[in-house]
This record gives C-alpha cells, structure tokens and sequence, in this order.
C-alpha cells in the first residue's frame, strides 16, 4: 500500500483547491478547479471536486489514500447533503474507497490557521462571516448568508459597493471617483460617453455570477490606498462591519483568531483595520488560514489518527506558523 496519506478539500465560491499529504505533513500532490458554492458560482459540483482531486492524485496510488476531508462553501443546513453526496461522487470517481467527511468551509479555514480546539475565525473573502468554535466544535456562527441576505464586508460586497458608487458617479447622483475608471479596466470598457459606459457596465457585472464580482474588491482598495474618499469610505464601512460581526459572535477574552479569505490576507485597508482592531481587543496578533485545503487535510489527519495533529505537522502541512505579518 505504500505511505498512508490523506485528502484536504477547501471548495470555495471563487476556487476550489485539493491537497493530498502524509500523516506527518508532507504535501505530495495538489490540485485546483473553479468555485464550488452552488449558491454563487454556478458550474456542476460534482464535476468541480473530480477536477480539483484528479490533478492532486495524479501519480498517486489509490489505495495508499485512507481517509478524506472535503470542507465547502455552502454546505451547512441546506447546502449539506447536496454537498455530501457531490464530495461522495467525485471520491468514487477517482478511484478512492470508502466515503469522505464533509465539513464546512468554516472548520477546514479554522484549522488551517491553529491547533488549538477553541477560538473564534474571522473571515471575508467571496462571502464573510464569524464563528466561534468550543472543543473542535462550531458553537456560534454570524453572518455567512449569502451575497444577497448577507456576507457583509466580503469582497463581493466591496465590489458591488464600488460598482454602484461608479454607477452613481456616472449618472451624477455621486460624487467624482476612480472607481470609475478602475470599473472601466476590470471590465474591459472603452471610453464614451457616461450613459454608453453606465450600460456597459451593468451588461458587465449582470454576465458574471455573483462571486465575480468579488474580483471589483482590490479596485476598491487600490483605490483607498490612493485616497480616493469613495473607496476610502467603502473600506471603512466594510471594516466596521466585520468587526461589528466578529463582536457579535462572543470572542472570549484573550481567544486566538484566525483570519481568513482574500480580504484578510491580502495587505490592504481593510485587513490593516480588522487585523490592529482584533488584536487590541484580544490582546494577541491574530493568526492566518490561508490554505484552507491544508487545513482540511489537518482534520483528516487528526481523524486518521484519533489524536490531535503536533505543531511541527501542523506547520508542515500549512506552509507557516500561522502567525499574521503585513
């Protein structure tokens, strides 16, 4: 049978990664496809999780495969047995016996950022949301509903944010901005007239799913970083919003929080707010899950082996210590 190895899934609404490693840590395989949330990202399931698996087995024997664990967007109340059924499917695909474990992407982003059982993560990426998690085990969630109900201060909702206020800067309701222009080079619009760009644009974002237009986000970004006051007020207002949800969920004094989802790992506004608020209310620099394929596969190898995954593994298989640096 060779090397006893494991199976981390992090299905996503914008991508979907894989992992495949060794019990203590080594990464032998990955692989990645397109968004997995069939709330927002459109495309076949099933067929999405076979891609990414595919690509990280490639080379690798089946048998040598032992257990799985496939953390996706969308995947709670709901969501959770059309995922469970989908992960199911594409595992018989590949060629792997017995069944994986689904989570939620919640879990798998959790772990990729500490060992630790309890904390709180704080997440804004295509959606966004808080959860705190007692003993290995979700206990409180905020947030997390969805582009449409919810996700507030997610990439989605800077980028539909920054949309609008170059919709309201074209037709005069707003006030000058360059997110007009960034809108016009995201989108591959020329110049013309402001009504020719305003219905350009509409027929632009009304082509994309919904979690494209989570791509507007470092537009908007870009743009408060060079003090235009628009994109400096949607950064503002989205980082107090994801405060306002990491409050909400009961962080206990002192608790270690992971950050997680493109808003909050890549250096910005908003992560540079979020990360220096959290830590003056826990006390602590937050940690990172940036690799949320490798977290899931930190679950699978604590499920494989009945006990808790050791640091040095941990660390192994995440690429860091996951401590937060801008």
């Amino acid at each position: 049978m060779g090397t006893a190895l494991v199976v981390g899934v992090d299905a996503g609404a914008t991508s979907t990664r894989c992992v495949v490693a060794t019990v203590d840590g080594a990464i032998v395989g990955r692989g990645v496809a397109g968004g997995a949330n069939r709330n927002s990202s459109g495309g076949d399931l099933t067929t999405t999780l076979a891609t990414a698996l595919e690509q990280a087995l490639e080379g690798t024997p089946r048998p040598s495969v032992l257990l799985g664990v496939f953390g996706a967007a969308g995947s709670s109340g709901a969501g959770r047995a059309a995922v469970r059924v989908a992960a199911a499917n594409a595992w018989r695909a590949a060629g792997l016996t017995g069944e994986p474990v689904t989570v939620t992407d919640l879990e798998v982003a959790f772990a990729a950022g500490t060992t630790s059982p309890d904390g709180v993560l704080l997440l804004s990426g295509t959606g966004a949301l808080a959860a705190r998690f007692a003993g290995g085990r979700l206990e409180h969630r905020c947030d997390g509903y969805g582009w449409l109900l919810g996700d507030e201060g997610s990439a989605v909702w800077m980028g539909v944010r920054g949309l609008r206020a170059a919709l309201a800067a074209l037709d005069g309701r707003g006030v000058p901005t360059v997110l007009v222009d960034a809108a016009r080079t995201h989108f591959g619009i020329g110049s013309g007239r402001a009504e020719d760009t305003a219905q350009a644009l509409i027929a632009a974002a009304f082509a994309v799913p919904p979690a494209a237009l989570g791509g507007f986000a470092p537009a908007v970004s870009a743009g408060a970083e060079a003090d235009d006051p628009v994109a400096v007020r949607i950064c503002h207002t989205a980082t107090g919003r994801l405060l306002h949800t990491f409050d909400s969920v009961g962080p206990p004094p002192g608790a270690v929080v992971v950050l997680a989802g493109s808003v909050l790992l890549t250096p910005g506004p908003v992560r540079r707010m979020v990360r220096a608020a959290v830590a003056a209310r826990t006390g602590a620099e937050p940690r990172v899950g940036s690799d949320g394929a490798a977290g899931a596969a930190v679950l699978a190898v604590a499920r494989l082996t009945g006990t808790p995954v050791a640091p040095v593994t941990h660390a192994r298989l995440t690429g860091s210590h996951g401590l937060s640096r801008e």
